[in-house]
């Protein structure tokens, strides 16, 4: 139940910053499977899931995008490289 509720209130706060839910969905999985490859999360993470961190880092704003200017579709711009 906890969750249900967590999720209406992330859909609420997202459309002010994201203009559709696709598009959220979208920029969402494209920082999820950055986070699958060994991207630090950028918020306090509340679950293990990276599905679930790369909503929440959406939500609040932490995760910059462009549109890809030959398909229209958001790109989620990369996590830099640490220095090493």
């Amino acid at each position: 139940m906890k969750e249900a509720k967590e999720a209406a209130v992330s859909t609420a706060v997202f459309l002010k910053d994201v203009d559709s839910k696709f598009r959220f969905i979208t920029v969402a999985a494209q920082r999820a499977k950055q986070l699958q490859a060994g991207a630090k999360p950028r918020v306090e993470a509340r679950s293990r899931k990276s599905t679930r961190i790369a909503m929440q880092e959406v939500v609040a704003g932490t995760v910059s995008w462009e549109f890809d200017d030959e398909s229209g579709a958001p790109v989620a711009e990369p996590e830099p490289e640490p220095n090493v």
